[in-house]
């Protein structure tokens, strides 16, 4: 497991470990989340209101998932771009985008959700699912995702979150800490990759402080909606302006 300190070091462990799973990550999610994952991705493309014709980043894009979802809600004329650090996961992409002619208005580059290479104002929408826990300086990476928006655009960010109900929360992190540590070392072949996945969900903002660095960076909250009793949370915020 990565130590307490150094972003640095941080950075390199995240990256590695990525790379590492990258061919079993999508078997892996399917899995793990009893293919929820894809419902709740969904959900946050629908979200996006990103209009048709228009232009969409998904930031810590991983093998494509939801940039590919965000697509069909462009259309063929529209952009999406995902971006990811894991050059592993981007060429898992890639392939997927090569095996559908569809999914042509989708691109990838490889690039940290801190530094986006893109221009002030240049998307419609911006979305990040799952990954905005594994950035090392989330301020900074929620202060470009912003900047790269523009003005009466939306961010949308799934991620991760504690469930509700003391029962549900009890059997979600006794299968958290067990099952899917077990589960991701044995499918993965990376020893320790799905023990970093419980550790960096226990030590995740709750929903109400998380919306609290969203508001820090310049978002106007719109809602916040829990799935699965709090499994998950979906945080739909934008930019001030028109």
């Amino acid at each position: 497991m990565v130590r307490e300190g150094g972003s640095a070091e941080k950075r390199r462990y995240v990256r590695g470990m990525f790379n590492a799973i990258a061919r079993r990550y999508d078997l892996l999610n399917h899995i793990l989340s009893a293919g929820l994952h894809l419902r709740w991705k969904r959900f946050a493309a629908a979200a996006s209101q990103v209009p048709r014709d228009g232009r969409a980043l998904d930031v810590c894009s991983g093998t494509g998932d939801l940039a590919f979802l965000l697509s069909s809600h462009v259309g063929p004329e529209g952009l999406v771009v995902g971006v990811d650090f894991a050059p592993e996961m981007l060429r898992i992409a890639q392939e997927r985008a090569s095996l559908r002619p569809h999914f042509r208005a989708v691109q990838f580059v490889c690039a940290d959700a801190e530094q986006l290479p893109f221009r002030d104002g240049s998307f419609d929408a911006v979305t990040i699912g799952f990954g905005i826990r594994n950035v090392v300086a989330v301020d900074q990476a929620l202060r470009e995702m912003f900047r790269v928006l523009r003005p009466g655009g939306r961010l949308v960010v799934l991620e991760f979150s504690r469930p509700v109900p003391r029962l549900v929360r009890f059997l979600y992190n006794l299968y958290s800490a067990t099952l899917i540590p077990w589960i991701g070392r044995i499918l993965s072949g990376h020893p320790d990759a799905y023990r970093y996945l419980p550790t960096s969900i226990r030590s995740w903002p709750d929903p109400v402080a998380f919306t609290h660095l969203l508001e820090a960076a310049g978002f106007q909250p719109l809602n916040c909606r829990l799935l699965c009793t709090g499994i998950a949370a979906l945080h739909v915020v934008v930019k001030p302006g028109s």
